[in-house]
């Protein structure tokens, strides 16, 4: 455990390249680092041009207030 927060950049770094950190206690496993993992890694605005077709009335009045219904505040 001391060394692990002595160490913590380190492990921080070998985690981003894609390792498996186990920290233990007394030789006994408590925690495992991991990389974290993006459900989706957008890039910004327009990443999913092209990707999506909406129905023409998707922002009508009547979807608009069927959805407001669903959610009962309509």
């Amino acid at each position: 455990m001391h060394e692990a927060k002595t160490h913590l950049s380190r492990i921080i770094e070998r985690v981003e390249r894609g390792e498996e950190i186990f920290i233990d206690r007394a030789g006994v496993p408590v925690a495992k680092v991991v990389p974290l993992v993006r459900r989706v890694d957008r890039v910004g605005l327009g990443s999913l041009a092209g990707q999506v077709d909406l129905a023409g009335d998707w922002d009508s009045p009547a979807t608009n207030a069927a959805i407001a219904d669903d959610f009962g505040i309509g």
